[in-house]
């Protein structure tokens, strides 16, 4: 099942989208849990209810406007740094240069507020010169929790995943580097595109799927989820040691090798570039950046 969350007639819908991604059709929700997208839904079945009706008629999905899936986080989004070999290797004499040489031992974990969210074709903002001039895509697949626990194993993770969704965990590198947290160069308006659904778990294996991106129609980023270095399993037990995780919770689990740092010169991002991150078997986002 794929579950997005919409504008329809200047009122936010949450609906499950057809097979094909052509029409989506709206659930029995009001207002007020329509509000936080899908969450609603995910805590429900979490909790063993039933799946809300489905309300009216299919909608074609060019009458719609896709937001972010779950547009009002409940909290941060849990992000994993330096997660693909060859990206590690990219960035090891800049970002990671202070981080543990070992990239083996554990991952690096941080985190985006949950204002920085926005939907799948929204405008990035680029910020004024004087914060930064080097701003930076990385594509990555992201990890819906549903049931929740603490201290989950590795074992059991893969019972605690929802589903999944598509992220570009868009970073200011000069913020990022200045301080000894990542969090404020990673948390900046409109810094985390995500979307344009939610997919289940039981449509697609996160662990086997690959991410790609694309800058103004060039390829940049392609690499299989395999190639992480520490997988989902490791993530979900790594992230739950001593901290409940939450239905609807976000782990966005790191980015392959092609950011614009990891070139020489690096290839930051400019006004008006339109960035594509696609995930096979969970869909895409597309947004220029203003």
């Amino acid at each position: 099942m794929r579950i997005a969350t919409f504008v329809h007639n200047g009122k936010r819908h949450v609906g499950q989208v057809s097979a094909d991604g052509q029409h989506v059709t709206p659930f029995a929700l009001n207002d007020s849990q329509a509000h936080r997208g899908a969450q609603p839904i995910i805590e429900a079945l979490v909790a063993g209810q039933a799946l809300p009706a489905l309300a009216g008629a299919a909608l074609d999905m060019s009458s719609v406007k896709l937001e972010s899936p779950l547009p009002v986080p409940r909290r941060n989004v849990w992000c994993v740094g330096r997660n693909y070999h060859a990206h590690a290797k990219e960035l090891q004499a800049s970002v990671f240069k202070d981080s543990n040489s070992d990239t083996k031992a554990w991952p690096i974990v941080f985190t985006k507020v949950p204002e920085c969210v926005v939907g799948p074709t929204d405008d990035v903002q680029l910020p004024a010169a004087a914060l930064s001039e080097q701003i930076d895509y990385e594509a990555e697949l992201a990890v819906i929790i549903g049931r929740g626990g603490k201290n989950i194993s590795q074992a059991d993770a893969m019972q605690h995943v929802f589903g999944y969704t598509v992220v570009n965990d868009v970073t200011a590198r000069d913020v990022q580097m200045r301080h000894q947290q990542w969090d404020m160069g990673k948390s900046f308006d409109t810094f985390c595109p995500m979307g344009p659904w939610i997919v289940t778990a039981d449509e697609v294996d996160g662990r086997q799927t690959r991410v790609r991106c694309w800058v103004n129609g060039e390829l940049r980023q392609d690499g299989p989820t395999e190639n992480m270095i520490f997988d989902i399993p490791t993530l979900i037990e790594t992230i739950s040691r001593g901290i409940t995780l939450y239905p609807g919770d976000i782990i966005a689990t790191g980015t392959p090798a092609g950011v614009g740092m990891g070139f020489n010169p690096p290839r930051y991002i400019a006004k008006g570039d339109v960035i594509r991150v696609e995930i096979d078997g969970v869909g895409l986002i597309e947004n220029r950046f203003v």
